[in-house]
């Protein structure tokens, strides 16, 4: 018997009990590393902030799932959903083995799960076939009668809310969470206050989502825009030497006179062209040849440098900041370019003598402080034997200059046209922490200054023809063809031309490169991977801020921009301007302005308001049992307090907490940052609730305490089957804080004192607010269940908080942990303030660990660190000295001097010693990492502690 309408209006869902979150962790991790292999991507690669669409089909599939009475059965069938049990495991797997090696299978199903995932295909990359088998065992437990997912999640959705599921994203940024809810037949709602976020989420639903019938068509679509701008260009012969031969790119300089020598100089990081790591090694150089007469020089390209000789050509005319060259080849002339742009200070304003370029200009007025040059050219040929391409760069010779300037002159006469219509910006550069860089560094005030005169040409003759099918290869043609983009020497067999936002900035540059026509244009031909969506479902796209919602959704999934790096409201101002003039038709309805000040950002007073009111409006705008979840990405130590603050204040109750592994080791997040997601799982607050802080205290306790245990008990039932665990201390902790906020937030007054109140109140510098005493409180409550196996609640309590930091994080390391984020949280929960002084000087984001005593050595035994001066500092040093062959003897009188209450304190350093013994034993070692060395002298000097008479 089908389910009924409203049957299922009460259970609770899977999310507020289980998620296999290591699991989970392994496979967004493998999504990350796709990299321009994610079904999104090729949408927009500059929307770096990308929530794994593992991560949100697990989200979705946890709201909607019920949590029963049997746990483990709970657990299969999710994990069946997933395309994350053994069977899926194998085709998994089986999908990138040779046929030959599929009899070795059972070899690689009893590796870890990170390993086989790692080994195997994703689930979204093998498509529905993954779950054909499944349906018989999820039918049977849920009382469904599903053949798909899509029917599944409406059968569940009319069980729940009495109708197809609606999920909603006010954030919806580049479109994953909307995406993933399409994809598994959910009705949509996605709004975002940014066009481009827009445009990004119509892409997702219209282009990837399209049947392969509607792909057909967009394919042909871009290449017929490709084939009729290629001809365009080809009539104006721009591009071609007369001898067979046709540019690849061209490479352009800022020039600037030099004040002390009067010379014209070249502004080159570097005179190496090209230093291929791969096909033909032509090393390819620049020299700089003096014309007195000209006072200026001409640069010549060196082919085939030996590779012993390239190195001298290292080294352009800008070096630290300074702009340097010999005319003579004697004398040697240095000026800071902050000199020579006339860089000072007008009150605390920094400023400079750059012209501020108006909207006609595309390229310098003769006296402008930076002019630009072409300086070389990489040609391109057909080989006259044999298949493929050859290459070759040449210096600029007079009829390149007579081609350029047939370039500057058709881009002059219609320049003004073009922006009138639309087919260029002529939209300001609006100030802020990004783009001033352009203003300040260059004087370029208009977005298309961000352009050289050829690729004005190519992207103005291909705006005049989009669509919105090929809008966005439009947007990845002006990512990848602008002044901002990077000439890379090694990249591409010969050196290539790198994308804008490769860092989210918009660095101007001394030198770059440009992209010939048909370089830039291939951008337009881009393959999607093939995604049916159900056909019947809805899906609502708007451009509004996030409290403006008017629909009634049954799930909110949000990742909003919490002390976001990224200032997109400001970047994507770089393709608005392009795309506001007549966009293409089904963008029209949009306001094609980033609004920046409306836009919720940052971590201040005004975040935090703008985040109560759109979360208070999307608690109103869902059912009774409707579930909104959370998820931050934070490098913030006041998140609680925030998220408490925003909770409290938007009349919603906390119910969950998990911690997933979301985020890659890149340039972006060098070293130090966090890599992973908070989740937050959300409901109504229903009641009118108040106690006192006194109470609080034993029902915090009892609720920590339940659902600790509640999740060991689950994973050691997991382990006892010969499964891996589903949790590590880590995802205690997490569920420790859930289960502390979820009794705060289920409170509307505590001591009397109204909690939207005191959540909304302003925050004062340096002053705790009553909301973040209890929050301390709770945390600390929470922190109390993660005693070590081995130490008694009442011992381990008595230990200083760095001591149970350190301690507590070997025992994280011995299970394998080595995220950055992990210390970070817990350094938090044990207030250790100074947590880095304890790490390697290894550490990375997703390589982290302790040092150990080899490594502090004698460091920090007195002064104002935190370990200085307790047991385990001393402990540590003893333990140091062993490895250096100190006679155990002299080690113990050295412990007894170090230590402070030595004879009360013997029993628990060498307790500590047997611990460290055993988190240190079984780690895999290098030269600079000795684990093994600290277990055997741990062992030794913990017996020699029991056995010392005093």
């Amino acid at each position: 018997m089908a389910l009924q309408p409203y049957e299922w209006k009460d259970k609770p869902a899977l999310i507020e009990r289980l998620f296999p979150v290591q699991k989970i962790s392994a496979e967004s991790y493998k999504e990350q590393m796709a990299g321009s292999g994610k079904t999104l991507t090729a949408l927009g690669s500059y929307w770096k902030g990308r929530k794994p669409l593992i991560l949100n089909k697990a989200c979705i599939l946890g709201a909607l799932l019920p949590a029963t009475e049997d746990a483990l059965k709970d657990l299969e069938i999710f994990e069946l959903l997933m395309g994350m049990d053994s069977s899926a495991m194998q085709k998994r797997i089986e999908e990138n083995l040779p046929t030959s090696k599929h009899d070795q299978i059972g070899d690689y199903l009893v590796l870890p799960y990170n390993e086989q995932v790692r080994l195997g295909k994703r689930p979204e990359e093998i498509g529905d076939s993954l779950f054909s088998l499944v349906w018989i065992r999820v039918n049977e437990h849920l009382g469904t009668t599903a053949k798909s997912i899509p029917e599944l999640v409406e059968q569940i959705g009319i069980a729940r809310y009495g109708r197809r599921p609606k999920v909603a994203d006010v954030f919806s940024g580049s479109g994953q969470i909307p995406f993933e809810a399409a994809r598994l037949g959910c009705d949509v709602y996605a709004s975002d206050l940014n066009p481009v976020a827009c445009m990004l989420t119509w892409g997702g639903f219209n282009i990837v989502g399209a049947s392969s019938e509607k792909k057909i068509e967009i394919y042909k679509s871009q290449q017929k825009l490709i084939n009729e701008v290629q001809k365009e260009i080809d009539d104006l012969d721009v591009e071609s030497d007369g001898f067979g031969w046709k540019a690849k790119a061209f490479l352009y300089c800022a020039e600037v006179r030099c004040p002390e020598s009067g010379w014209l100089v070249p502004v080159i990081p570097s005179f190496i062209v090209s230093q291929p790591r791969n096909g033909v090694k032509n090393n390819v150089g620049l020299k700089l040849k003096p014309l007195e007469d000209e006072k200026r020089y001409h640069i010549e390209v060196v082919q085939w440098v030996p590779d012993d000789e390239i190195s001298d050509y290292k080294d352009g005319t800008i070096k630290n900041g300074e702009l340097v060259h010999s005319p003579d080849g004697v004398n040697t002339y240095r000026i800071k370019i902050t000199s020579i742009r006339g860089d000072y200070k007008d009150g605390k304003v920094n400023k400079n003598r750059l012209r501020i370029w108006d909207k006609s200009d595309f390229i310098p007025q003769a006296d402008d402080i930076f002019q630009e040059r072409l300086y070389c050219i990489q040609w391109i040929r057909k080989k006259k034997s044999g298949k493929g391409d050859e290459y070759e760069f040449r210096s600029v010779t007079k009829e390149d200059l007579i081609r350029e300037k047939k370039v500057i002159e058709f881009v002059s006469e219609n320049l003004s046209l073009w922006q009138e219509k639309g087919y260029v910006p002529d939209m300001v550069i609006e100030r802020g922490y990004n783009t001033d860089q352009p203003i300040r560094e260059r004087g370029w005030s208009y977005w298309h200054h961000l352009f050289n005169p050829r690729q004005i040409l190519v992207a103005a003759l291909v705006r005049k023809k989009v669509t919105e099918y090929t809008s966005f290869g439009f947007s990845q043609l002006i990512n990848w063809n602008s002044r901002l983009c990077r000439w890379n020497i090694a990249s591409g067999g010969g050196g290539s031309i790198q994308d804008t936002f490769y860092n989210q900035a918009l660095n101007t540059l001394y030198n770059y490169g440009c992209r010939s026509s048909k370089l830039a244009l291939s951008q337009l031909n881009i393959s999607y991977r093939d995604t049916d969506f159900a056909e019947d479902c809805s899906l609502t796209i708007k451009t509004h801020p996030a409290q403006n919602i008017e629909l009634e959704n049954d799930i909110y999934i949000t990742d909003p921009p919490y002390g976001d790096a990224v200032k997109y409201e400001e970047i994507t101002e770089f393709f608005i301007g392009w795309l506001r003039k007549n966009p293409p038709n089904e963008f029209s309805q949009w306001t094609w302005d980033s609004r920046r000040s409306l836009a919720i950002k940052g971590e201040d007073e005004g975040f935090r308001q703008g985040m109560v009111s759109a979360y208070r409006k999307m608690g109103e705008m869902m059912p009774a049992n409707g579930i909104q979840i959370l998820m931050f990405t934070h490098q913030s130590g006041s998140i609680w307090g925030d998220i408490a603050n925003i909770v409290w204040a938007s009349g919603l109750q906390v119910t969950a907490a998990w911690y997933v592994v979301t985020e890659t080791d890149s340039t972006l997040r060098d070293g130090a940052y966090v890599t992973g997601t908070i989740m937050l799982v959300l409901r109504k607050r229903n009641d009118n609730l108040e106690t006192f802080r006194d109470d609080l205290g034993w029902e915090i306790e009892e609720a920590v305490k339940q659902q600790v245990e509640g999740l060991t008990g689950l994973d050691q039932s997991i382990r006892s089957q010969g499964s891996e665990g589903l949790y590590n201390d880590a995802d205690l902790q997490m569920a420790g804080y859930a289960a502390a906020l979820k009794v705060l937030t289920a409170y509307s007054r505590i001591d009397g004192k109204d909690m939207v109140t005191e959540a909304e109140a302003p925050r004062q510098k340096g002053k705790k607010t009553f909301v973040d005493e209890l929050i301390d409180f709770a945390v600390q409550t929470a922190v109390q269940f993660l005693v070590p196996v081995g130490f008694e609640k009442g011992e381990w309590q008595k230990l200083q908080a760095v001591e149970r930091f350190y301690l507590k994080m070997a025992e994280m390391e011995h299970q394998g942990a080595k995220t950055l984020d992990n210390y970070q949280n817990f350094a938090k929960a044990f207030k250790v303030h100074h947590f880095d002084q304890l790490m390697s000087d290894a550490s990375k984001a997703n390589s982290a660990r302790l040092k150990l005593s080899v490594e502090f050595k004698s460091s920090m035994m007195s002064g104002d660190a935190e370990m200085a001066g307790t047991p385990l500092r001393a402990l540590l040093y003893a333990l140091y000295e062993l490895s250096r062959d100190v006679e155990v003897d002299d080690v113990l009188l050295h412990l007894m001097d170090n230590c402070p209450n030595y004879l009360p304190n013997k029993q628990m350093l060498a307790k500590m010693a047997d611990y460290i013994a055993e988190k240190r034993e079984g780690l895999k070692g290098t030269k600079t990492f000795t684990p093994e060395l600290e277990a055997s002298c741990a062992r030794v000097l913990a017996e020699a502690i029991r056995n010392q008479r005093l």
